[in-house]
């Protein structure tokens, strides 16, 4: 199957794009899909929130690292010794990457551990040279140059 390569259309995205993700989420060949299960939420303008739900990992087992505009969370568990005999096993235990693009200028300021949530906060931080800027309109000096 072909790669595609969505990247340069991120270029063009504020904060998340949920079109370019799933358009990449559908031509990967990721067996974890699904999992673990997230949310993002954006909380003001510049202020975004990546909950995801890591039930069983702790903080010690997980891994956030932003590389350029991609952000990897990746979870490793320990293998266990015991064999466990399950008459259901709806718990994913299994290890897990997680990988987001990020837009432009934004970076990860922190993270939390909160009842089985990964709390991953992001902010966008334009710089100043890239901002809109008001341009006055001076009509005297128009008239002073004739």
């Amino acid at each position: 199957m072909r790669n595609v390569d969505f990247t340069p259309l991120y270029r063009s995205a504020i904060g998340f794009d949920r079109l370019f993700n799933q358009m990449e989420k559908n031509f990967s060949n990721n067996n974890n899909a699904g999992y673990p299960p997230y949310n993002i939420e954006q909380q003001d303008e510049n202020h975004y929130r990546i909950t995801m739900a890591v039930a069983g990992f702790a903080e010690e087992q997980l891994d956030i690292t932003q590389q350029q505009n991609i952000l990897i969370v990746r979870g490793t568990r320990e293998e266990q010794k015991t064999e466990r005999e399950y008459l259901y096993q709806g718990i994913a235990e299994r290890d897990f990457e997680r990988k987001f693009q990020l837009a432009d200028y934004v970076k990860v300021v922190g993270a939390q551990m909160e009842n089985g949530l990964l709390h991953v906060e992001l902010e966008r931080e334009i710089p100043e040279e890239q901002k809109p800027r008001k341009i006055a309109i001076n009509g005297n000096r128009l008239l002073e140059s004739e």
